[in-house]
């Protein structure tokens, strides 16, 4: 009897997880397949931008990937870099393409200035030299998957837009560290833009992501979180996005590769800094991150017990269905989240490692929700 209770549970909760699955997760793709089909945008239908990006020690970087985001095929934009406290040889890079490229504007943050995010004084300095009222934030870091990416986010500047969320990821690489900050992203781009495609945006990327200026000034920019040492991107969007001012840029052409990978401390700072920010989100948005956690812990801990308890009691007719709920399940994640990553460019595939990933995932970030209930709040927090 405990074993039909326990296939029923699994059967309900198995259904759970692919609701989710197919209401959230599959959504860029949907969007992707749309969004080719759509026609290109005029040329006068493009609103001016600015392309804002703040820099510290990244030089190489900015050598880099810059030449993609100075040659966008787009009409009228500027890319304004901002040296937030370098000590490398960032400043005489960015004075080189200035010479080259007159689009290019860049300025510095003052070494005595009292700030406790000095991310956050260098963006508003960016913001407030921009001449453009559009947007569009990226980072040192990342390069355009294409020279369309500019013109594929500015499209969705309607006068009824202000905030537009796009798509960026790690490029494909070999190595357990590289192909789980990679998975760990890709999650995490399905998760927040399905969630904006369907109206309920909840937090952005500073990799790829634009705004208005008028709606950063009009709410005093990022005063509302001055306590945070992050936060810049995702605590800024979850407070301003509404149903009817968000739309999100799922193409593959306006997709932005990561082309450096941060080391495991950088991983864990920045997964640390989204789960303190998460405790700023409203109430039936981290209700759903915990609701979602919940229901797919119970599904395999309601799998592996109805697994020993057919065991214990040899009811052999029964073992079968629990690992085949948990096959099944699998199989429908890998198609999701395979299919996207090619949709979006990426030569990683997910096959006989997804099991492993997806433990990882859920086993590092428990993790690191405990370390934070240890970690002092000045760690993340302004004194």
């Amino acid at each position: 009897m405990v074993t039909l209770y326990l296939i029923s549970l699994a059967g309900v909760l198995f259904i759970i997880q692919l609701i989710y699955l197919f209401t959230i997760y599959t959504r860029v793709y949907k969007s992707n397949r749309q969004e080719a089909e759509k026609d290109r945008v005029s040329d006068e239908q493009l609103p001016p931008l600015s392309v804002i990006i703040s820099a510290h020690n990244q030089g190489e970087e900015l050598k880099k990937n810059l030449p993609a985001l100075l040659t966008q095929d787009y009409p009228n934009y500027e890319v304004v870099v901002i040296d937030d406290n370098s000590n490398d040889d960032t400043k005489d890079i960015l004075k080189r393409f200035a010479h080259e490229y007159s689009h290019l504007y860049h300025s510095f943050t003052s070494q005595s200035a009292r700030y406790i995010s000095h991310k956050k004084l260098s963006l508003t300095l960016g913001i407030k030299a921009a001449k453009n009222d559009c947007l569009v934030f990226t980072e040192p870091q990342c390069t355009p998957q294409s020279n369309q990416w500019l013109r594929l986010m500015g499209r969705h500047f309607t006068p009824t837009t202000d905030i537009v969320l796009g798509y960026s990821n790690y490029i494909s690489a070999k190595g357990e560290r590289k192909r789980f900050i990679t998975f760990d992203t890709l999650i995490s781009n399905l998760r927040f833009l399905g969630l904006g495609l369907k109206g309920k945006a909840y937090m952005g990327s500073g990799r790829n992501m634009g705004y208005r200026k008028s709606l950063f000034l009009k709410n005093k920019g990022f005063a509302s979180n001055l306590n945070y040492l992050r936060g810049e991107d995702h605590l800024f969007i979850n407070e301003f996005a509404t149903r009817s001012n968000t739309k999100v840029e799922a193409s593959a052409g306006s997709a932005m590769e990561v082309t450096t990978y941060n080391d495991k401390a950088d991983w864990k700072e920045e997964k640390q800094n989204f789960l303190v920010s998460r405790k700023r989100f409203q109430f039936s948005q981290r209700s759903s991150f915990v609701m979602e956690s919940c229901f797919n812990t119970l599904f395999y801990c309601a799998c592996v017990a109805g697994m020993v308890i057919s065991i214990v009691q040899h009811l052999w007719i029964y073992l079968p269905i629990f690992p085949l709920l948990i096959l099944l399940y699998w199989v429908c994640f890998g198609v999701v989240i395979n299919l996207t990553a090619k949709k979006q460019g990426s030569k990683q595939r997910y096959i006989l490692t997804l099991p492993f990933l997806m433990a990882a995932r859920s086993i590092r970030t428990f993790g690191l929700k405990v370390q934070l209930i240890f970690t002092k709040k000045r760690e993340y927090m302004r004194n």
